[in-house]
């Protein structure tokens, strides 16, 4: 268990609504679709209510900056039987990765590999009081577009399995390329909180409102529970913070 699952849902019914694809940009065709994803006649664009009105906030904050840029949306909605397939089939290019097959690794290895693929990637939980954050329509993966249509580089790709996804992991940089993807990543992080979102510790393209993250890092911002957040690391304190998005529907 995650600390942030130990969160206590009052779910609100909010609808999934869909992104507006006249302001946003699309990640086309979809990346875990085009693998074979179990979407169904759900849409991976769809989020809450209340999470769209944050992003196109935060669209409107993006523009007072940087006119003409957009937020790309990657991924959004997922329900559960899809986390399981990224689940399964990240696991299963690790393995490829390593030059070996799952019905060659060790006890020792799978445990390794579901730990390197679970840093990143929720475990697809079918518990109702500890729904993955993408099936509750209020986590949402973005990046950032320029004004002239090009995706801006943020230094490693969205969902690459690497201590490069920390979001500061280039912080400390001297190396000027690596200020920069510093940068981009400050702007989206900046444009995002304002807007009410919380960014993942460990993912620099992941944010969220309403959901278990987001009402365990609130909690951790207020300062309600002892300690603070280690680096990459969250405390293992349960809380009391209440999320208003459980597994939708």
């Amino acid at each position: 268990m995650k600390p942030y699952q130990t969160v206590a849902i009052a779910e609100c019914y909010e609808p999934l609504v869909e992104i507006p694809k006249d302001i946003f940009g699309f990640v086309t065709p979809h990346p875990y679709a085009k693998l074979g994803a179990p979407y169904g006649k759900k849409s991976p664009f769809y989020v809450r209510r209340g999470v769209c009105d944050r992003l196109l906030l935060a669209h409107t904050t993006l523009q007072q900056t940087h006119p003409g840029w957009k937020i790309q949306i990657f991924d959004a909605y997922r329900p559960v039987a899809v986390q399981q397939f990224m689940v399964d089939y990240t696991v299963a290019e690790v393995v490829r990765s390593r030059g070996l097959s799952l019905d060659q690794i060790t006890e020792a290895q799978r445990a390794e590999i579901f730990q390197q693929v679970y840093q990143f990637w929720a475990m697809p939980n079918v518990d109702p009081q500890m729904p993955p954050p993408h099936s509750t329509g209020a986590a949402i993966d973005v990046t950032l577009m320029n004004a002239e249509g090009d995706v801006v580089n943020m230094g490693s790709p969205i969902d690459e399995l690497s201590p490069r996804s920390f979001p500061n992991h280039f912080a400390d940089s001297a190396h000027l390329s690596e200020k920069t993807y510093h940068h981009h990543r400050q702007l989206l992080c900046s444009i995002m909180v304002k807007s009410g979102f919380k960014r993942h510790w460990n993912e620099w393209w992941h944010f969220s409102y309403g959901d278990q993250v987001w009402a365990w890092l609130t909690m951790q911002e207020e300062g309600q529970e002892e300690g603070a957040i280690a680096t990459n690391q969250p405390s293992e304190n349960k809380l009391s913070k209440i999320a208003h998005y459980g597994r939708a529907a």
